[in-house]
């Protein structure tokens, strides 16, 4: 079944890496080139068939992974992600256990007094 390609309507493929890396070098050798870096990213995203704005987010990600602009790196990216995960995690299984100390309590209770 063909994509649907419709100017301005998002799509869902995913790009490999390899497919990104090679994006971003050529919108910078492309830049290094022609002196600037004006109207570069859409010349390689149509080059390419890709959207403007994913290539464009590509090589603002690779020069914040490279250390050429601040910014929250892929990896620390990653990380955050992890770490958030892992804190709901925690967190569901702290309100498991305050649950479960309390309906023990409860019950420790109820067998006192009898």
């Amino acid at each position: 079944m063909p994509k649907d390609t419709t100017p301005g309507k998002p799509t869902t493929r995913r790009y490999s890496h390899e497919e990104k890396a090679a994006a971003v070098r050529m919108v910078r050798t492309l830049r290094a080139e022609l002196g600037t870096e004006h109207g570069t990213v859409q010349r390689v995203a149509s080059q390419l068939g890709y959207g403007t704005e994913s290539v464009r987010s590509w090589v603002r990600q690779a020069d914040i992974d490279e250390g050429n602009v601040a910014g929250l790196t892929t990896s620390d990216a990653a990380r955050l992600k992890a770490l958030e995960q892992e804190n709901r995690e925690l967190k569901r299984a702290n309100e498991i256990l305050k649950r479960a100390a309390s309906f023990f309590g409860a019950e420790l209770d109820r067998q006192h007094k009898k």
